[in-house]
């Protein structure tokens, strides 16, 4: 992944934060009959092993199933929005100002490792669904489904666990814009009404707040 230094992002908890807000995982393994791609919901433990551990399922009869041991890239896509030149104070002065797109990403490196027993995918199943059921009025509980339908449930799926190398991310938030620009940014942003570019915003002041509090 191309990475200028002022996008590059290692700190553990904005790292963190992207995964846990946009937990569904690009994941992508390099085969000699070309690329295994896989979208896939992931949680990290990031106690798990020096930079974390991946954690998710997929069906039985997946490819990904078939991969133990094989290196893997995960992308964890978050908020994104496109930037028009329009809302730099500098394109009135000199013109020399051009479209472009704001995002964050992370990208996690590791091995895949593989397994099948019960136990374990139903710690993994009630772990998952702990997280993404928290929202709800009455959260679904792993606990809910009979005994013979998990059964069944456990013959048709497999844990995948990514033992991650390395976790980094691209965080392009006008970074390299002037405190004047990036606060017109932050401006037209908010201006389009659009959900997603008023999170990038938010992504943007947290990142830098000592320029968004200058707006």
């Amino acid at each position: 992944m191309y990475q200028p230094n002022h996008f590059r992002e290692t700190r553990a908890e904005p790292l963190q934060s992207l995964i846990a807000s946009y937990p569904l995982a690009t994941v992508v393994v390099n085969l000699e009959s070309g690329l295994e791609i896989n979208l896939l919901p992931m949680l990290l433990d990031a106690a798990a092993g020096e930079h974390g551990t991946l954690l998710g399922h997929v069906a039985s009869g997946n490819p990904l199933a078939q991969l133990d041991g094989l290196p893997a890239t995960v992308l964890f896509h978050g908020p994104d929005a496109y930037i028009s030149p329009n809302w730099y104070p500098s394109k009135q002065q000199h013109g020399k100002a051009v479209p472009t797109w704001n995002f964050a990403v992370v990208q996690a490196r590791g091995r895949i490792r593989t397994y099948r027993d019960p136990a374990r995918l139903t710690a993994l199943l009630t772990r998952l669904t702990d997280q993404f059921e928290a929202s709800q009025a009455k959260p679904w509980q792993v606990s809910d489904v009979k005994a013979d339908f998990l059964a069944q449930m456990h013959k048709a799926i497999v844990g995948i666990d990514i033992v991650l190398d390395s976790l980094e991310g691209k965080f392009k938030l006008s970074q390299n814009r002037s405190p004047a620009d990036f606060a017109g940014t932050l401006q037209g942003l908010r201006a389009t009404g659009k959900a997603g570019d008023a999170t990038l915003a938010d992504w943007m002041a947290e990142a830098d707040p000592a320029r968004s509090a200058r707006q």
